[in-house]
């Protein structure tokens, strides 16, 4: 544990008291570390916590997900630490390894598991076996909650740009757009976090590699390295130190940039390295998406009467001064379903609409593709219907083809591969405290449940034969 200055520097960096959290999400996801001619101990200054982070960026493709088998191989002295643990529990003992500071790489070309295990327990004063006892993994994970805890640890999907991303909500509790993606702050800024995705097919990795070296012109660069499919930049930025860490896959770039002041490095060190090893650019698999709470917040809403009624999200509808209808006017809230997700809104006036049609029950698991209108800097402003595609699961999650930016997703239209409407996009955000910490990160409301919602609040449905895609209208909620 830090000492009572650290603690005090925490607390006035938060400016306030946490609140309560829930235990973070199943262990931090660590990418599988380079092998390391010795072994190193602990950081205890900027130089080993950069040689260390640096060391850490991996190839793309050895990116790992929940679930997925690490592609590392046990080395023979150390089969009974590998082979004999499962790849949900290697994860959460490799995350608990990071925070005590003991992952470090491997000594001698060991799987650096077994390595980690054997710095822990030499650390620990224990028998210098490689395997965990079940009373030192209990010991282990009890103070990885600990760490999680005191930092608001939270593993999240940014819907700016995709990426999967750990982030101390307790440091940085205040999120806002930024240029290229999202930022996270402290209260005074004295930490900062900004996840950027930069798509260009003519974009050279190395030609961005050297403009981030010298953009902004207070950058001096202490350390850096350029692979095939990434970067890591690290140095002084002004009076503040910072790290920036890219991947590049497909003709777009996504990384993030991590800025502290100097004085920060102790309470920031031991998170950089958990942040590190949980970002991953192009994920697998969703995961919840980070509340942003914006004061400007893009969705879609579903034309569903010819008098001006339009559902939407609700969370997307909730705390607004205004909610526009893009080309259709300022729109009145006029009910809301927290069951369902739905909220009812409602344009004036008389205009030419395009009706959703909901027809009989079309549920069906399988192939599915999300139509609406994204976020105005992903079409440089413009708001043109796009596709993604997905895939609807049990329990009406929805199941992402591929890791894409999400943001102004909310609400869109889901249809069937005949192009049956199917249903209503809800995006789940994580919240500090949330009761539901397994939820999808996307469900389907079905057409069965909005046209519920839609008889209890005596709006009727056309039987015409509305066309999904016509129906959908872009929605922005100005909050204070």
């Amino acid at each position: 544990m830090r000492g009572a200055g650290s603690a005090a520097m925490l607390a006035f960096l938060l400016g306030a008291t946490p609140a309560l959290v829930q235990e973070s999400p199943p262990g931090i996801i660590p990418k599988p570390q380079q092998p390391a001619a010795t072994a190193k101990p602990a950081n205890d200054g900027a130089k080993k916590l950069a040689h260390r982070l640096a060391a850490a960026t991996p190839k793309i493709a050895a990116v790992a997900t929940v679930g997925a088998k690490t592609a590392e191989p046990a080395k023979a002295d150390s089969t009974s630490a590998s082979s004999e643990i499962s790849p949900e529990d290697r994860l959460k003992i490799q995350a608990a390894l990071l925070w005590s500071g003991d992952y470090t790489g491997s000594i001698g070309g060991e799987d650096p598991l077994f390595s980690a295990i054997k710095n822990y327990q030499k650390r620990a004063r224990s028998k210098i076996t490689g395997v965990l006892t079940p009373n030192e993994r209990a010991n282990l994970l009890t103070a990885a909650r600990t760490h999680e805890d005191e930092f608001g640890w939270t593993i999240a999907m940014d819907p700016a740009t995709g990426v999967r991303i750990g982030l101390p909500l307790k440091l940085v509790p205040q999120a806002r757009e930024a240029t290229r993606g999202t930022r996270w702050s402290s209260v005074h800024g004295e930490v900062q976090v900004e996840t950027f995705r930069i798509k260009d097919s003519n974009l050279k990795l190395a030609a961005l590699f050297e403009q981030q070296k010298k953009e902004p012109a207070t950058r001096k660069i202490e350390s850096s390295t350029l692979r095939d499919d990434g970067f890591y930049i690290s140095g002084m930025q002004g009076l503040k130190k910072f790290s920036v860490r890219a991947y590049a896959r497909d003709g777009e770039v996504r990384g993030f940039t991590l800025l502290f002041d100097q004085m920060m490095e102790t309470i920031v060190a031991p998170v950089t390295a958990a942040m590190v090893s949980a970002f991953s650019p192009f994920p697998a698999r969703s995961m919840l998406f980070a509340d942003m709470a914006k004061s400007v917040e893009y969705g879609n809403g579903l034309i569903v009467s010819a008098r001006g009624h339009i559902i939407t999200d609700r969370k997307l509808a909730a705390g607004c001064q205004v909610i526009v209808a893009a080309g259709l006017g300022d729109a009145d809230r006029i009910a809301e379903d927290k069951d369902s997700g739905l909220a009812l809104l409602r344009v004036y006036g008389p205009r030419k609409l395009s009706p959703l049609a909901l027809a009989p029950d079309s549920y069906k698991k399988g192939d599915v593709t999300l139509v609406g209108i994204p976020d105005p800097k992903e079409q440089s402003g413009a708001k043109a219907l796009s596709e993604i595609k997905a895939r609807l699961t049990d329990g009406n999650a929805i199941e992402l083809r591929q890791p894409v930016p999400m943001a102004g997703f909310s609400g869109a239209a889901a249809l069937d591969a005949q192009g049956q409407f199917l249903g209503m996009t809800e995006m789940r955000n994580f919240v500090l405290a949330s009761t539901e910490p397994a939820a999808p990160p996307m469900r389907l409301i079905t057409a069965a449940a909005i046209r519920d919602f839609l008889a209890a609040h005596n709006v009727s449905i056309g039987s015409h034969e509305g066309n999904a895609k016509e129906s959908v209208v872009r929605i922005i909620c100005v909050r204070k």
